[in-house]
């Protein structure tokens, strides 16, 4: 496991798993205690993720905290806490599948894609939430938006893009753009406007 390769979000998250699991008086760190963090967490990929897959992420995020509920407590033996064996299994597969999609980072969405791999509780709470792995992978695929992960601030950087721009192509897939057709004067008036634009803006740099 590349643990100085993941992605600055995810070591958040690993964190914020880790101090679930020790204010629940857990002694194991769980997949359950990463994902729940992962959803919690703010600017990071895994929420957009599962809301672009459209099951039920407030029922996921209950049946999550009920399963941590429903873990072992462990009293009197305060900063022993250990990684289980299912997580690290899920990191591992995590690794493998940022190095099949060519990323020098291993970036948080992906640890949903390890939950359909490992098919054990993880799996099963995304499924009877009602999302689908195919609508999930689509979801994925869709915040990446075709990039490969080469920073350890990638994740940053998607939701910076996503706040502060407009995906045209998307919009306009959607349906979503007022129609050009009828409205040949001004299409002709940014025509001519931009060329001008353009020369008043080198004359400047000159």
């Amino acid at each position: 496991m590349r643990q100085d390769k993941f992605t600055s979000r995810f070591m958040q998250a690993l964190g914020e798993a880790q101090s679930l699991a020790v204010g629940r008086d857990h002694q194991i760190i769980e997949p359950a205690h990463v994902l729940l963090a992962l959803i919690d967490q703010q600017g990071g990929s895994v929420r957009p993720v599962l809301q672009k897959a459209g099951g039920n992420l407030q029922r996921l995020r209950s049946d999550l905290g009920e399963a941590l509920d429903r873990m072992p407590k462990v009293q009197g033996t305060p900063g022993e806490l250990h990684t289980s064996n299912d997580l690290t299994k899920l990191l591992n597969v995590t690794d493998k599948i940022a190095q099949t999609k060519g990323d020098q980072y291993i970036s948080s969405e992906l640890f949903l894609l390890a939950a359909y791999e490992d098919r054990a509780l993880l799996a099963r709470l995304l499924k009877d939430a009602g999302f689908a792995r195919g609508a999930v992978e689509k979801a994925v695929d869709d915040v990446r938006g075709g990039e490969r992960v080469q920073d350890a601030n990638a994740e940053e950087s998607r939701q910076a893009l996503e706040k502060y721009t407009i995906d045209l192509t998307k919009r306009a897939t959607d349906g979503k753009l007022d129609p050009v057709i009828g409205r040949d004067d001004e299409i002709r008036r940014t025509i001519q406007v931009l060329p001008v634009s353009y020369t008043h803006l080198r004359a400047h740099e000159t």
